[in-house]
């Protein structure tokens, strides 16, 4: 175990830590320069290479040959830097004794930087500041060596000076986890237990657990049972993670690997829980995760109502792999079986979309992404409602309560004006202002969640030319002037693009989105009223005008009675059509919402 050293690395998205991590393989000798085909070894999945982006975290083990003559075992897990997948960061950084904190030189200290290195401070870990891509011509790195000593508190030599694409720096970083991390504290001799950090579904050999053995040991053979669901399991196969799995027949306190134990059942791994020995089992398990709670809530329907098992077989195995993703059964008038899914964050929810289409072949149309409110009946019953139309009808509700985070956002000095402007349109509530260094601001608003869901993101980078960074934490649940908006198509609603928006923005809302539904839904033989309405009233409307089918073209000549005879016939049957017809709305529709200002 004094051989052994655990680390992850964290940064900001963009900051250069997976091709850091590559570049970790090739000097350790995990992988050779021939074997690197591709930048970005470790994220392997379409999207990730695709994007640019690490949305699961990967673990790898490495042998390290350091300059005091011994060989240690590395144990890295390379995590994701977006603000939706903290979560993933947490589960990381529980399985480490360090963490590499990776700062890009031309970039600086941004949001999810300091949101990461908090999460790691947290738990613990040693931290090693590295200042990566030193080799940009427009590096600022003794500015940037003055941000993270006001940071961390750390002394000017401690932080290590890198460039993994020119590799620079590389072994004086391999010298610093191997001197610095200190070794796992388990005990060998204690009764087994390890922690679960993440999990996978193979088809032929079930559920996998990837854990990290804190104290004991297992091998194979043995019986091993999940504190949290209580099922009891004969270990079939067991093992390291390198570029693949690695069978070793029994793992021991500090190591990190996979186990499989003919589990079949997708939800009886749980990501945090403890696996302990049938025979020596420990009298408590390990402290888990905390639960991750759903930000975002959308509604999932397969287009083909015959599919909705195939789908709910889909996110039985993304859940296995995502624990952050929850879901529930539900039912929609105009869209029918589906699902109520909970996301991070709506980068989380598009990758999702994205993974069910590419991994699974699932064809899905996604409702308004909406946020959880805490509703408060005149009875006194609290009801908490993520699904417009589930909300209680308005004589029923006496206030409604919707949740506010504290938003944190570090941008250049001069675009403070901008992200002003733009949070105060958002209901923001200014909080303070400090200054990293003279040239960048960290400002701090209340927000509520349901402003910053849809586009905030994108227009912070745009009115900031891409510079401000943005990380934020659920604060709490504060009462506000809130509406349910009903989208009436021929004086039915249309349940699945039901709203919940704040009153005074609710008439201008209404407006842009009868406008844009009306561009959005092909014309029909007979005339399509849209509106918008708030309980009884409506506030905006459209129309849209039918197809006209000229009925009168064979009559050429005679009586104008008979032109008029014709045409109030169709008239007639314009209006039976209305009344039975029933009006087709494209997926395009469902997300014009999130595209409100364009």
């Amino acid at each position: 175990m004094k051989h052994i050293r655990n680390f992850c690395i964290i940064a900001h998205i963009d900051h250069g830590k997976s091709t850091l991590a590559d570049r970790l393989l090739v000097t350790t000798g995990t992988l050779t320069e021939r074997e690197m085909k591709f930048q970005q070894v470790l994220d392997d999945m379409e999207l990730e290479q695709e994007r640019g982006i690490t949305i699961k975290l990967h673990a790898i083990k490495m042998e390290y040959g350091a300059r005091d003559g011994k060989r240690y075992t590395l144990n890295l897990i390379d995590t994701p830097g977006h603000v939706d997948f903290t979560y993933e960061v947490s589960r990381s950084i529980a399985a480490c004794e360090g963490a590499v904190l990776v700062v890009d030189a031309s970039q600086g200290v941004e949001a999810q930087t300091i949101s990461n290195l908090y999460l790691a401070i947290d738990s613990g870990l040693e931290i090693i500041p590295v200042i990566n891509k030193i080799d940009l011509p427009h590096a600022m790195v003794d500015t940037v060596k003055q941000q993270i000593i006001d940071l961390l508190g750390c002394k000017e030599e401690e932080i290590i000076l890198a460039s993994a694409k020119a590799n620079i720096g590389i072994t004086e970083l391999l010298e610093a986890i191997v001197s610095r991390v200190p070794p796992p504290s388990g005990i060998i001799d204690a009764p087994p237990r390890a922690l679960i950090f993440d999990s996978l579904f193979d088809v032929y050999r079930g559920a996998i657990a990837y854990i990290k053995m804190v104290d004991g040991s297992l091998t194979e053979g043995e019986k091993v049972f999940f504190h949290y669901s209580g099922n009891s399991y004969e270990v079939e196969e067991i093992g390291v993670l390198e570029m693949q799995r690695f069978r070793t027949k029994s793992i021991s306190a500090g190591e990190v690997g996979y186990l499989i134990a003919g589990v079949r059942e997708l939800h009886e791994i749980k990501v945090g829980d403890t696996v302990m020995s049938s025979a020596n089992a420990a009298s408590e398990p390990l402290p888990g995760y905390k639960v991750v709670k759903p930000m975002v809530f959308a509604g999932v329907f397969p287009t083909n109502s015959e599919q909705f098992e195939e789908l709910r077989n889909s996110l039985a195995k993304l859940h296995m792999n995502d624990a952050s993703l929850f879901y529930e059964p539900e039912t929609s008038t105009a869209l029918g079986f589906g699902f109520r899914c909970g996301f991070l964050g709506l980068l989380h929810m598009e990758i999702i979309q994205e993974r069910l289409d590419r991994e699974y072949k699932q064809e899905i149309i996604t409702t308004v992404p909406t946020v959880e409110f805490r509703v408060t009946k005149t009875n006194k019953e609290i009801v908490m409602v993520d699904n417009p139309a589930l909300m209680p009808p308005v004589g029923e509700i006496e206030f409604i309560e919707e949740p506010y985070v504290q938003a944190q956002i570090i941008t250049p000095t001069e675009y403070i004006g901008n992200i002003m402007r733009l949070c105060m349109e958002r209901r923001g509530i200014f909080k303070n202002t400090t200054y990293i260094d003279p040239t960048r601001a960290d400002l701090r608003f209340e927000l509520p969640l349901a402003e910053i869901i849809f586009d905030f993101y994108d227009k912070l980078k745009s009115s900031t030319r891409g510079y401000a960074s943005l990380d934020y934490e659920f604060l709490e649940y504060r009462e506000s002037d809130l509406v349910k908006l009903d989208i009436l198509l021929n004086a039915e609603s249309v349940d699945a693009l039901s709203t919940i928006v704040h009153r005074e923005k609710s008439y201008e809302y209404g407006k842009k989105l009868c406008e844009k539904l009306r561009k959005l839904i092909p014309r029909q033989m007979f005339e399509i009223a849209i509106q918008a309405a708030i309980g009884g009233k409506i506030i905006a409307r459209n129309t849209i005008s039918p197809m006209r089918k000229n009925v009168i073209a064979k009559c050429y000549g005679g009586d104008i009675s008979r032109k008029r005879k014709l045409l109030e016939k169709q008239k007639e049957g314009k209006k039976r059509m209305k009344q039975v017809g029933s009006v087709e709305i494209p997926q395009e529709a469902f997300l014009a919402v999130l595209s409100m200002e364009d």
